[in-house]
């Protein structure tokens, strides 16, 4: 249920995408008390991207999710890894959290509502 979409500028490094996905969904997973066999993540990178009126490295994220979202401690725990795996400091980071209706969530031929 939960989903994460990571943009990365085209001025961001990151050191592994693979580690960093399972890290994100093991995290993500534990944040939202789900099964991280629901977890879908995503890192799109080198997206051409400002912040500030610079292109120095920064990130955009989307948090998807049925419920269990707790933005204070995801934010916090979500800046600090992607800080720790890549170039891009916490505070160029921003994050959209989306608190989506079962009835408007499909998987495997239905929807969770």
């Amino acid at each position: 249920m939960p989903f994460i979409q990571i943009n990365t500028s085209s001025k961001s490094v990151l050191e592994n995408d693979d580690l960093l996905q399972k890290d994100i969904s093991k995290m993500i997973a534990d944040l939202t008390r789900k099964p991280e066999n629901y977890v879908m993540t995503m890192i799109q990178r080198d997206t051409k991207m400002t912040f500030a009126g610079t292109d120095e490295p920064c990130c955009f994220i989307k948090v998807k999710s049925i419920g269990s979202l707790n933005p204070s401690s995801m934010s916090k725990s979500l800046c600090e890894l992607i800080a720790s795996k890549t170039n891009i400091n916490a505070n160029r980071i921003y994050i959209e959290f989306f608190d989506v209706k079962a009835s408007n969530w499909g998987f495997n031929g239905s929807t969770f509502g």
